[in-house]
């Protein structure tokens, strides 16, 4: 395992939750957004999106607890990796708005089916693992850089 691995992993973290963070916003942006896409001679709502991560090398269970009994060598975790990023299928609210420009003959409009408070809420756990990963980051720097000061 290499010096930098630890550095490598939270830096995959980074920069997986800083577009996490990106999406959010951009969610959040457009949370009224009646003309997000236009589909087949229509407008639709701005549809909610999700990010997608997944571990670089997943390593079995079995293989990690081998490894640590002394049996084998598992390739060893190298971080995350935003896999896609895909839109929410969940349906659009309706609501009653006749003096909307975007209402159908019966006064209704399709809001985005995007929730503030589950945004929120996103961005919370988002920012907490930013931050934890950061400090991580920092740590090995640190632990690094006092390594370096006992060569001295």
């Amino acid at each position: 395992m290499s010096m930098f691995t630890g550095m490598n992993i939270s830096s995959s973290a980074l920069t997986a939750n800083r577009l996490r963070m990106d999406v959010i916003s951009s969610n959040l942006a457009n949370a009224n957004t009646t003309r997000g896409k236009y589909v087949n001679g229509t407008w639709e709502p701005f549809r909610r999106k999700m990010v997608h991560v997944a571990p670089l090398n997943a390593t079995p269970f079995d293989a990690v607890l081998h490894a640590a009994m002394g049996k084998s060598n598992p390739t060893p975790p190298s971080g995350v990796k935003v896999t896609k990023i895909i839109e929410d299928q969940t349906p659009f609210k309706r609501v009653y708005q006749p003096e909307h420009p975007d209402a159908d003959n019966e006064g209704y409009v399709f809001l985005p089916n995007v929730d503030p408070l589950k945004e929120m809420v996103d961005l919370m756990a988002t920012t907490k693992a930013y931050e934890a990963n950061l400090t991580t980051f920092n740590a090995t720097k640190s632990m690094m850089i006092k390594t370096l000061e006992i060569g001295r």
